[in-house]
């Protein structure tokens, strides 16, 4: 069983780094994510209009920024070949308890600061589970999604709060001065370079690259993988505990009901991006492109005149062709390696 699961290791980790370096910087699904996004920004700037007006990147910008950020956390977690479907649950939850403690008097620092805590225990409940209790994941946090979101409904039931303090609904719908990039990007780029950096150039992330590839080979490595996937799922409920926070602000209304499916929004994003379902690879430039492309492909649609329904049509259609395309690959990369090189027969001296 050992020996199975290092050769399989192996030949993923190689087939990584067969090719030239141009080749695995240019040729992959990342950098597909990229050129069509780029692709589809150009002509929905040509064709759709209104699309290339400031203010739609404004806005474009605000509505996925609570996607951004939890797809950050969601990405690493997903590479150790877990799942976190409790996410969107947990940004109603935070919005709740703002809303709560705002509407009961205490000053929003301090609200904000609970609902933080909220995501933080939130989070390490799901590692508990995961990781002690030995549950898989996606059996937790569909639990827990239903847990987080009774927790809201039963705080608030089915009324809102909507009395903020002005100064900081202002803020975070507020841009950058001279520009048309709203404030959110700020804490969106510093938290980006914080996971990249934890990711790629730490040997935590070498841990989270190494568990997704094979749980045992990286506890033999000296990888300590419950207390890794503990600290990740620590850092998902607190960054959608933020990403509440925020959604709260921007709409300015706390409700039970509040960023109802975004978890689907956000794993379809991520999985778009190039990270695999069954864990060991991704990259966290090709889930921001895909968080982007899904953004601008619903917006221009939306300035287009079409539906709700066909968009998300259109969003899911997109992410089954991605999947699917990238079985096909590796499916021929297989063969490809199975068949090995042609064999080369010398010729006969001449007599």
């Amino acid at each position: 069983m050992t020996t199975a699961t290092t050769t399989t290791t192996s030949t993923r980790v190689i087939r990584d780094y067969d090719r030239p370096l141009w080749r695995r910087i240019l040729i992959n699904r990342e950098a597909a994510i990229i050129a069509l996004l780029v692709l589809v920004s150009v002509v929905a700037a040509i064709t759709v209009r209104g699309f290339a007006q400031p203010i739609t990147a404004n806005y474009l910008l605000l509505d996925v920024a609570p996607i951004l950020l939890i797809a950050l956390p969601m990405t690493l977690v997903m590479i150790t070949g877990e799942i976190d479907l409790s996410v969107g649950s947990m940004v109603g939850l935070a919005s709740v308890v703002t809303g709560v403690l705002t509407q009961s008097g205490a000053p929003f620092e301090v609200a904000a600061l609970a609902a933080l805590l909220v995501g933080i225990v939130g989070g390490a409940f799901n590692g508990f589970l995961v990781t002690v209790v030995g549950l898989p994941s996606l059996a937790v946090t569909i639990g827990t999604l239903a847990l987080f979101r009774g927790l809201a409904v039963g705080l608030l039931g089915t009324t809102a709060v909507t009395d903020f303090p002005e100064t900081w609904t202002a803020l975070a719908k507020a841009k950058i001065a001279g520009t048309t990039i709203p404030y959110i990007v700020i804490p969106f780029l510093i938290l980006l370079v914080i996971f990249a950096v934890l990711l790629h150039f730490t040997p935590f992330g070498r841990g989270v690259f190494a568990i997704g590839l094979s749980k045992d080979a990286a506890r033999f490595s000296g990888v300590d993988v419950e207390r890794t996937k503990f600290i990740l799922f620590v850092l998902s409920g607190v960054v959608a505990a933020f990403a509440g926070i925020f959604y709260t602000l921007r709409f300015g209304s706390a409700r039970g009901d509040n960023a109802t499916g975004l978890e689907l929004q956000v794993i379809a994003a991520v999985v778009l991006g190039g990270v695999s379902v069954f864990g060991g690879r991704g990259h966290l430039h090709g889930v921001v492109a895909a968080v982007l492309l899904i953004g601008v492909l619903g917006s221009s649609l939306r300035l287009a005149g079409v539906t709700s329904d066909v968009i998300n049509i259109i969003t899911g259609g997109l992410l089954i062709f991605s999947v699917v395309a990238a079985s096909v690959l590796a499916w021929v990369q297989r063969v490809r390696a199975k068949a090995g090189p042609p064999l080369r027969v010398a010729a006969s001296p001449a007599p």
